[in-house]
């Protein structure tokens, strides 16, 4: 059968579907994380990169430090542009609130209890004095 006239019921890899949705940049690394057992196809975890899926599957996996809980529009037929591929899925997972950027040496200080850290220079001296007395008198 040939890959363009795909029907739209069709059945797809799983790791090629990956790669053509450009969550991985190759499909061997696609097939790597399925084979690792980190992906779930609609809640059961999928230990064969082999494993067909089809529209309405919901994917959920780790790419990087973030979980992404993706649902499948369309299966695809090539790996296109970027715009392409965002056709394929639906986002499910909630935004991340993103954190602001602070430029290193920008920030504000830090603040820190008297007696905590580092001793200060008067600190040191009372030490020196202290040990610096015979035992007797103490």
């Amino acid at each position: 059968m040939n890959e363009d006239a795909l029907p739209a019921s069709a059945n797809i890899r799983v790791d090629k579907w990956l790669w053509y949705a450009r969550f991985f940049k190759s499909r061997s690394l696609a097939a790597k994380m399925v084979q690792s057992r980190k992906l779930r196809l609609n809640s059961i975890i999928q230990p064969k990169a082999s494993t067909a899926v089809k529209a309405d599957d919901i994917l959920t996996f780790a790419q990087d430090r973030v979980i992404r809980v993706i649902k499948i529009r369309d299966i695809g037929v090539r790996r296109g542009p970027a715009p392409e591929a965002q056709k394929l899925y639906e986002d499910l997972a909630p935004p991340e609130k993103s954190k602001p950027v602070v430029e290193p040496g920008k920030g504000p200080v830090a603040q820190r209890d008297p007696g905590s850290g580092r001793p200060t220079k008067a600190d040191r001296r009372a030490l020196d004095k202290l040990r610096s007395k015979p035992e007797e008198e103490m």
